[in-house]
């Protein structure tokens, strides 16, 4: 069979009428539009996005939410997301939904934050908006680093982790410990619901989407701030595959920073 009989079948194949909904194992939600990503090769931002455009989808609350989006990578989500959106400046993004929220109580807000914006600059408007209890989501990603401006030492990052402004390693003699922002907000009486995933393997993708969904029906039931910490890649600044990044997030970032539910609603538990 020659080139010109192979072309000829594959077209033959496509034409059938084979994709029928029974058959359909994946559709790229209509809310997450249909650009190319301006994230490196193997980071985390893309498939998080994918998982809250699926779950809004599904949910049918598209004409519900509100995203705010505030410095990082992630600042230009709003490209990405069919959905209301508000940028806010750096750190300030639990401050502005907060704003939302309060002016729009009907809708379901959160927000987008990375590492650097929510435990760094952002770090007192995150801990007062959950100790108010403020009635939205945070989307909390965790790389360990600041990924927009290099990859320098970030409050999350690990004991001993190259960075740029760390280069022999952190030294918590000198730079103290990473924050586990989710141990700390689930102290918090205005907390209901604080959950840490990742985007690392298929599992706990499914897992991360179930989490959202969950989030946005506390929400709906007013109970009060959710948190999602999603344990992130950042393959460029830790200067290493996407694979080998999956195999640090496994072997170095799971140990410190646990898996699973650390704060349920009461009648979960």
């Amino acid at each position: 069979m020659d080139e010109k009989d192979l072309k000829l079948n594959e077209t033959e194949f496509l034409n059938e009428d084979i994709c029928v909904a029974e058959y359909l194992v994946y559709k790229k939600p209509e809310t997450l539009i249909d650009i190319d990503l301006h994230y490196c090769p193997g980071c985390g931002h893309g498939v998080v996005h994918r998982l809250l455009m699926e779950v809004i989808e599904e949910m049918n609350i598209v004409d519900k939410v509100i995203g705010v989006a505030p410095v990082g990578c992630s600042v230009f989500a709003y490209n990405y997301m069919d959905i209301d959106m508000q940028e806010a400046a750096h750190g300030r993004a639990t401050a502005v939904a907060t704003g939302i929220k309060r002016v729009l109580p009907d809708k379901l807000v959160f927000t987008y934050q990375g590492d650097g914006d929510l435990a760094a600059i952002g770090t007192a408007e995150t801990i007062h908006a959950c100790n108010r209890g403020e009635n939205f989501l945070i989307v909390f990603i965790n790389n360990a680093v600041y990924g927009m401006t290099s990859g320098q030492m970030a409050p999350t990052t690990l004991p001993g982790m190259v960075t740029t402004t760390t280069p022999f390693g952190r030294d918590t003699s000198i730079t103290g410990f990473p924050l586990k922002i989710s141990e700390l907000v689930a102290q918090l009486p205005g907390v209901c619901y604080v959950t840490r995933t990742s985007v690392h393997t298929a599992g706990n993708v499914r897992r991360t989407k179930k989490a959202i969904q969950k989030a946005f029906e506390y929400q709906m039931q007013n109970k009060g701030t959710c948190l999602i910490e999603v344990l992130s890649n950042c393959p460029s600044n830790w200067k290493m595959t996407p694979l080998e990044s999956n195999k640090f997030i496994e072997e170095e970032m799971i140990p410190f920073y646990p898996l699973g539910d650390i704060k349920v609603p009461k009648e979960e538990k």
